[in-house]
Order: C-alpha cells, then sequence, then structure tokens
C-alpha cells in the first residue's frame, strides 16, 4: 500500500461505537447545524418501515439528532411509501421533483434529487433494504462530521454476511466491490485504496460538497461521489467509519454482472482520455436447447452538481432569507 494510504487510514478511520448520540447532539447545537436523512427506495416494503421506525424513534423523538427523515421513492409497486409514511417518514415521489429535468431510472436519480428537497447541512444517505437495522449506523456516520470540520463525506464500513446453503456465512458479501470496484480503485485511483466498501450505500455528507459533484445514474453513483468528491476536497477530507455488520437480500450473478458493469461506465467516465465504445452488455441465458444473448443498456446520465440548478439555487436562496 502506498505510504499515503496507510497514513490516511490511521488518520481517517473511526468507529461507530466511539460516538455517542447524546454527545453529538450537543456538539451538534453548538454548531448549529442541521441533519437529514435520506432512504432511496424502490419496493422496499418489507424492510424500509422498521428501519424508518427505529430512526424516527430514537433520533427524531426521544433524542433529536436527525431533523429531517426523508423517504425518495422511485417508483414503487409496492406498499413501500404507505409503509414508510405510516413508520414517519415524508415520502417524496421521485417524479415530482424537479419535474422540468425529466425522470432518470435508478437510485442515483433519487439521491441527486433528494439534495433539492431536503435542508440539512449535513446529509445522511442509507440504503432501504437493509435487515436488522441499528440506527447507532446514523450516529456513526455523522460522528466525524460532527466533531471535526475538516471531515466533509464519510462512507460506511462492515462485514457483510453472505447466506449459503450451510447457513450465514460472516463475510462474503461484496462480490461487485471485490471483482470490479476494488481493482479499478486500485489501478485508477490507488490513493482510495484504503476504502473497505467502496460502494457502501450508507454514507454521509456536508451539503456544500455534495451539492458540488455530479451524481451519477443507477449503481455508478456511489462510485463516482466517492471519486469526484476526492477531487474535489482532498483525501484527508474523505473517511470512513466501521459500523460493524450489515445485512441485506443478495443479488443474482447476473443482477451484479449488470451492476458491475454500471460501475465500470461511471469509472470510464472520469477517465477522459478514454473514448468508451459502447455501453451494451451482453449477457447469455439458456432456453432450452439454446443459448440465447439477451442485451442490457448499462449507459450512465451523469446529472449536474445540484448547484447549478436554478430551481435548487432558488430555493436555497429563499431559505437562507428566513427569519431565523
Amino acid at each position: 500500500m502506498h505510504t499515503e494510504v496507510v497514513q490516511w487510514l490511521l488518520r481517517r478511520t473511526y468507529r461507530a461505537p466511539s460516538y455517542s448520540a447524546c454527545r453529538l447532539l450537543e456538539d451538534k447545537q453548538r454548531a448549529g447545524c442541521t441533519v437529514s436523512v435520506v432512504l432511496p427506495a424502490l419496493d422496499e416494503e418489507a424492510t424500509v418501515g422498521a428501519i424508518v421506525a427505529a430512526i424516527r424513534t430514537n433520533l427524531v423523538e426521544r433524542l433529536p439528532l436527525v431533523d429531517e427523515l426523508i423517504v425518495i421513492d422511485s417508483g414503487s409497486t409496492d406498499r413501500t411509501a404507505h409503509v414508510a409514511a405510516e413508520a414517519g417518514a415524508r415520502v417524496v415521489h421521485v417524479d415530482e421533483v424537479l419535474p422540468r429535468l425529466g425522470h432518470v431510472p435508478g437510485k442515483g436519480e433519487a439521491l441527486w434529487k433528494s439534495l433539492y428537497v431536503s435542508d440539512g447541512d449535513l446529509v445522511v444517505f442509507l440504503d432501504s433494504d437493509v435487515l436488522a437495522f441499528d440506527p447507532h449506523f446514523v450516529v456513526g456516520l455523522l460522528g466525524p462530521l460532527i466533531t471535526d470540520p475538516a471531515v466533509g463525506y464519510v462512507k460506511g464500513l462492515y462485514d457483510r454476511p453472505v447466506a449459503t446453503a450451510e447457513g450465514l456465512l460472516p463475510t462474503g458479501g461484496g462480490r461487485v466491490t471485490e471483482l470490479t470496484a476494488r481493482p479499478l480503485i486500485g489501478a485508477l485511483w490507488p490513493h482510495l485504496a484504503g476504502f473497505v466498501q467502496p460502494l457502501s450505500g450508507e454514507y454521509a455528507g456536508r451539503r456544500r460538497l455534495l451539492e458540488q459533484v455530479p451524481f451519477a445514474s443507477h449503481y455508478g453513483v456511489e462510485f463516482g461521489l466517492l471519486v469526484d468528491l476526492a477531487e474535489l476536497a482532498g483525501l484527508n477530507a474523505l473517511a470512513q467509519v466501521d459500523l460493524g455488520t450489515r445485512q441485506h437480500a443478495h443479488q443474482t450473478d447476473a443482477a451484479l454482472g449488470r451492476m458491475a458493469a454500471q460501475i465500470l461506465q461511471a469509472a470510464l467516465a472520469r477517465c477522459p482520455e478514454l473514448r468508451v465504445p459502447g455501453d451494451e452488455l451482453v449477457q447469455f441465458v439458456r432456453r432450452g436447447a439454446d443459448v440465447e444473448g439477451v442485451p442490457w443498456d448499462v449507459g450512465l446520465v451523469e446529472r449536474p452538481p445540484m448547484a447549478t440548478v436554478p430551481e435548487y439555487r432558488a430555493r436555497r436562496s429563499a431559505r437562507d432569507r428566513r427569519p431565523a
């Protein structure tokens, strides 16, 4: 490992249990900052309610560390929106946000549009498919941001158990990370090699940074944010927090292949010297005696930095003019 990475690991790797929600609330109030928690959701009826309820009960009502809790519904066909609202979140449908700019499918769109509808100085993003969610995830991600003004962006790291025929193994999840993201980072952005979970869906950042970078569509968003924020703010402004264990449902190899292709597209888009001839991925399925190729469009759309969107600038300006 490069010396820079070793030094960064020692300086900017934290543990969630090191932070107390009560103490962070005191620090937050002293700093005068606000916190938004955002969950992008698409057909997550089975899990989103428990996550929202845990945050609402522990970090909004019992201890007001979180100022607003928002679920961005990306067009669910199940009861995701209803369950999230019943549990105490403000639910916003992604198509209702900035309709002038149309709709781009994928997780990145929900995250990008959440910057428009939220107000917090600190924004925490959480996946909505997590099982046995621990609200201390939020506390851990906020810890470095609230206690150290030099930190601008925090990624979660964790063990990822994987279900097998023999039972639950303590590690083994994160195949796209190990087979795609980590090799890309090692080859092209070696200064970021210290991130244990570069594709983590649990992360937090300062609005003033998040609003200055583009958001890639689909599953390229986390990779793009990591690279772009490191370029914008410098490695020392980025950190990671050990959140312990994260459990979620695992996808098929074919679905993970499409995810990997989107991450590759996000990486290539950040290498302007490379010309990408196409964004189609062909996967093969057997139908009877034949093998059939199935093409998938894995191209990405890059939403511009939110700070460049006129509606956002107007909204933030109006907010800043409100009486205290």
